[in-house]
């Protein structure tokens, strides 16, 4: 490592701190497989990113004809009244979705109502088990997106919110546990910023496996098809505003859990370079709303980029 990126790193660990965040952080040329990052293989809940796998996952078994995008699913109602989610966890009447309408729903909108129709087609053992079978390791499906709406948000009133942020940011240990259970990696859907970077990798590079291999690998269609539903992603207030340009394109997934902030993308530009970005961070402050947090997080993302984009511009 240079002594400039080295310096690099350190500012940006300090700004990291200065604006009350922990951060996980790993930026990768799809083209070279340089890397650069910020305690990358340290894990944490990742919240709403789970739902890529899940996308992945039940586009294969569509793929396969063991699922028909086309077939409608009874959804009751969410009837969801606290702050944040979305989609169907709003609705007041049940509905008749078909699978197809359901992955755009969890996939794009990150409606968790949606994705635990999915889960209940298939299961969060079944959507690790193809991760294992693609070769895809370091991340953690253990759990439906229910347990994500039992929190102590939850539980308490609408005017003592804070005490349940109070309890995020106080309550883990050194060892990456926590009282509050959708936090604590051994129990939590988990995974690093390198696992994640793994997976855009292996969406974005997807290939037909090549004759006399037994490689496992995301098939082509399922690829294109969760690219797409990425591509699409109406959260743009994190990341995107630091790499979505005239130039550029950003597809990506977010994940909010009480004081997590996440997003994995990957930003195409028009000179064919391809970047996978995944930022995981945890924030000590107790409050809902932090958008000096977001744009942080993108600011940081933005110059680990850059600094990787710098290394190959003189000889591009």
């Amino acid at each position: 490592m240079s002594a400039g990126t080295e310096r690099l790193l350190g500012e940006l660990r300090r700004d990291l701190a200065d604006g009350g965040l922990h951060g996980s952080f790993l930026v990768r040329d799809l083209e070279t497989g340089e890397e650069i990052g910020i305690d990358p293989d340290v894990p944490f809940p990742v919240a709403s990113l789970v739902k890529v796998p899940l996308a992945l996952a039940t586009l294969e078994r569509m793929r396969r004809g063991e699922l028909d995008g086309a077939d409608a699913v009874e959804i009751p109602p969410g009837r969801m009244t606290t702050p944040g989610p979305t989609g169907l966890s709003r609705f007041r009447h049940p509905a008749r979705i078909a699978v197809d309408d359901l992955l755009y729903l969890s996939t794009s909108m990150s409606d968790s109502h949606a994705a635990d129709a999915l889960f209940d087609l298939t299961p969060p053992s079944a959507v690790e088990a193809f991760l294992t079978r693609w070769g895809l390791s370091g991340l953690s499906v253990r759990h439906t997106m229910r347990e994500l709406t039992e929190t102590p948000v939850e539980r308490f009133g609408s005017a003592d919110t804070h005490l349940a942020y109070a309890l995020a940011v106080d309550a883990g240990t050194r060892g990456r546990g926590h009282r509050v259970p959708q936090l604590d990696v051994s129990h939590a859907n988990s995974g690093t910023a390198r696992a994640c970077v793994d997976l855009l990798q292996a969406v974005w590079r997807s290939r037909q496996d090549p004759p006399g291999t037994d490689a496992p690998v995301i098939h082509p269609e399922v690829a294109a098809r969760v690219r797409d539903l990425m591509a699409d992603n109406v959260v743009r207030h994190r990341l995107a505003p630091d790499f979505a340009t005239d130039a550029s394109t950003w597809s990506s997934k977010t994940g909010t859990l009480l004081n997590l902030r996440h997003e994995a993308g990957v930003v195409e530009h028009a000179d064919g370079r391809s970047y996978a970005v995944a930022a995981l961070t945890e924030s000590r402050v107790a409050a809902r709303v932090q958008p000096g947090a977001d744009a942080l997080m993108g600011q940081v993302a933005r110059r680990l980029r850059d600094e990787l984009r710098a290394r190959w511009a003189p000889h591009g």
